[in-house]
Formats: structure tokens, C-alpha cells, sequence
């Protein structure tokens, strides 16, 4: 129990020092450091990761940092792709899913060095598809901005589902390429996207019996109080070097996992 606290601990402390994308370590953590498979460890890393982005999402709602309107939108796509992702999972050959995990894990890695590097965004020349109104601060709905933030809803809740991750990873670089919202405000967007969209994720898992509670319980616990201690030591901590340390652990813990993936399984 209290190796999983631990482990819970340091997802928190990531998710809170790194985005809304550094929750993805949840199920690496949980693979090596609880010995379950990419499959049992997908629900209870996005229990964890879906309570302490909703406790982020309470104190960015306090700040009136969380657009609303555009979390519902998109938590609706990616709630609806959440079960299919879900099913996907329990369907899928382990050694596969946990090696497309790694990839996953080594894309964010190598997206999240570039940013951190000062490289240039992708046609970060392009207007924006959600852009607020000057006077009201609201998102101004056209059918660019709605189609773009619903395929991006969609795509976090499919992931949500098959690898067990939040989908910050997807949502925080969606909002920052497609509204022109400030950073902060773009991360506690995401923050109580993923709440939603993990919550249903494991509401669907719990049904069908897919969340081993004994360890998902300690997990969980960690890594709502890592997300408190890290929200009060993130401001102290040179954002930058942050974002490289997490990419180069990143890569490290993927590429354990691909070793992990073709070594023969023990008898």
C-alpha cells in the first residue's frame, strides 16, 4: 500500500509541476513500480489522474480560469469515445498496447523537449479557429472552432480509454493551437477536461469490474496529495527545466517499456 501511495505521489507532483500532460507516467509507474499489466493499469492511473485534475479544475474555477462552455463541449466527444477505447483495451494483446503506450509516451516526450527548446509551434502563424469576443471574453462559436475542439474531445476520450491516460497531452496543445486562450487558463481548461472525461472512463471501468481498489485507493490518495504539494512549490521551480526533465524521464520510461514489450513473458 504504501508503494502505491508513493507512486500516486509522484503523478500528482508531475501532473501539478509539468500540465496537464504529466499524467501520462500514471500507468508506466503503476507497470514497473506495482508489476501489473498496460491493461489492469489503465483504469486505476485514470482514477488518479481524473481526481487530481479535478481538484486542479475546483481551484482554476475558483481563479475563473476554466472556460466552461468549451470544457462541455468537449468533455460530450471525448465521454462518448471513452467506452469504445475502454473496449479496445480489453481486447487488445497486452504486449502491443503497452508497446503503442511507449510510442505515445516517446511523442510527448520529444513534442514536450522541442517546446521546452524554444522551437516554434506548427503553423503557429495561423489565426486561431476559437477566438474570444473583446468585449464579452467569450469564445466566439463559429463551425471551425466547434468542429476542432469536438475532434479533439474525441480523440483524448478514445485515448482516456484504451491506454488509461487523461488526455491533457492531446487537450492542452489543442487549446493552445486552436483558441487563443493564456497558457494558464488553457491548463485548467484541459485540467477539468480530463476530470470529466477520466470520470467517465471510470465509471465505465467500475462497472465492469476492471479497477483493482486495493491498489487504485493508496494510488489515487498520492496523487491528490502530490497535486496539493506541487501546486505550492510549481511557482519556484524554472518551468523550462521542468519540461526537459519530464521529456528526457519520458523517453526513459517509454523506452523501458519497449524493451518491456519484446521480452519474453516470465514463466
Amino acid at each position: 500500500m504504501l508503494i502505491n501511495s508513493l507512486l500516486g505521489l509522484a503523478v500528482g507532483l508531475i501532473l501539478a509541476l509539468t500540465g496537464a500532460g504529466g499524467g501520462i507516467l500514471a500507468v508506466p509507474l503503476l507497470v514497473f513500480g506495482a508489476g501489473i499489466g498496460v491493461a489492469e493499469a489503465g483504469p486505476i492511473g485514470l482514477l488518479a489522474v481524473g481526481m487530481a485534475a479535478a481538484l486542479g479544475a475546483v481551484l482554476g474555477l475558483r481563479e475563473g480560469l476554466v472556460r466552461y462552455r468549451a470544457v462541455l463541449l468537449i468533455a460530450a466527444t471525448g465521454m462518448l469515445l471513452a467506452p469504445a477505447g475502454l473496449w479496445a483495451a480489453r481486447l487488445a494483446d497486452a504486449r502491443w498496447l503497452g508497446l503503442l503506450f511507449a510510442l505515445v509516451l516517446l511523442y510527448v516526450a520529444a513534442r514536450t523537449y522541442r517546446q521546452a527548446a524554444g522551437a516554434a509551434p506548427i503553423a503557429a502563424h495561423k489565426a486561431p479557429a476559437c477566438q474570444r469576443a473583446p468585449f464579452t471574453g467569450r469564445f466566439s462559436w463559429s463551425a471551425p472552432c466547434f468542429r476542432a475542439l469536438a475532434l479533439s474531445g474525441a480523440l483524448a476520450g478514445f485515448l482516456s480509454g484504451l491506454l488509461g491516460v487523461g488526455g491533457g497531452f492531446v487537450m492542452l496543445p489543442a487549446l493552445q493551437r486552436h483558441t487563443d486562450l493564456a497558457v494558464k487558463s488553457a491548463v485548467a481548461t484541459s485540467l477539468a477536461v480530463i476530470a470529466l472525461i477520466a470520470g467517465a472512463g471510470v465509471g465505465n471501468a467500475a462497472i465492469h469490474g476492471a479497477i483493482d481498489w486495493p491498489t487504485a485507493a493508496p494510488f489515487a490518495a498520492g496523487a491528490l496529495a502530490g497535486m496539493l504539494g506541487g501546486r505550492s512549490i510549481a511557482t519556484r521551480i524554472a518551468g523550462r527545466r521542468m519540461q526537459q526533465a519530464f521529456a528526457i524521464v519520458s523517453a526513459l520510461v517509454a523506452a523501458g517499456m519497449i524493451v518491456k514489450a519484446f521480452l519474453p513473458p516470465s514463466p
